[in-house]
């Protein structure tokens, strides 16, 4: 896989590896070919992300995770399982992009009591879905993304952050 990670805020150290893993595990659970796919990882603070929700989502404050995919694969109907994504010209699927805040990823696992790390995985693994035409406005879109979280990260050997 073609990751391009910016790290804009120091604290990130170790993001790569991990990024590398959740995604290609994303890519292995929709049997995708992950020499072909690209996507890029802002690696950001809450201010810069806050900054990024503003400007495309209207919303001033800091968030967890964004993504924007590089093509809509969301399927018509509630519940489907989006499109599979094709590869371009060149023979690559580029998928879009992503940022995470480290501010908001902390405080988020502290305050669920879980690792940073196991955290960070499950939203990479959240905003990769994003790209791959997930969604979770609709009730039967979010129990599909919701169910595609927690196999993946059960694979992974990461306990269900839905189950609280």
């Amino acid at each position: 896989m073609n990751l391009e990670l910016t790290i804009e805020d120091a604290r990130w150290q170790g993001l790569e590896p991990l990024a590398k893993r959740a995604i290609q595990a994303v890519l292995d659970h929709c049997d995708l070919d992950a020499d072909l796919c690209e996507i890029s990882l802002l690696a950001c603070d809450d201010a810069r992300i806050a900054e990024l929700n503003a400007e495309f989502r209207e919303k001033s404050t800091p968030t967890n995770v964004l993504s924007w995919p590089a093509e809509d694969l969301a399927a018509d109907q509630p519940g489907v399982v989006p499109v599979e994504p094709e590869p371009d010209f060149t023979g690559e699927i580029t998928l879009g992009d992503i940022a995470i805040a480290y501010d908001t990823c902390a405080r988020e696992a502290e305050e669920a009591g879980k690792s940073m790390d196991d955290h960070v995985t499950h939203l990479i693994i959240h905003g990769t879905l994003h790209l791959l035409g997930y969604d979770h406005i609709r009730d039967p879109d979010a129990t599909l993304m919701e169910a595609a979280e927690v196999a993946i990260l059960g694979k992974m050997g990461i306990d269900d952050p839905y189950n609280v």
